[in-house]
């Protein structure tokens, strides 16, 4: 009986580190450095809050609003050109 149960802890032990290796596996190695970039984002499509009347995610009421921001990679910003002017790193 004993080496009944010293096997079946062994073989949850393996099960239970095996999962844990490949959780490690999935996680990504290098994430992407993004900045708020604001006036860029499509009405309704800003990542988080566009100022006042606005609560988060998606609450942008038009097109290159200026105090909604979108996360773009870093250093692009500025780069990004609309119908009004360039993104910007601060709220217009």
């Amino acid at each position: 009986m004993n080496a009944r149960i010293v096997a079946t802890a062994a073989l949850t032990l393996a099960t239970l580190a095996s999962g844990v290796a490949m959780a490690q596996d999935k996680q990504p190695m290098n994430k992407t450095a993004v900045e708020k970039c604001y006036g860029v984002s499509m009405a309704g499509q800003n990542d988080c809050k566009a100022g006042e009347g606005t609560t988060c995610a998606g609450t942008a009421k038009m097109d290159y609003q200026g105090n909604a921001w979108k996360n773009v990679p870093a250093g692009t910003c500025t780069s990004i050109k609309t119908p009004h002017g360039m993104g910007s790193l601060k709220p217009m």
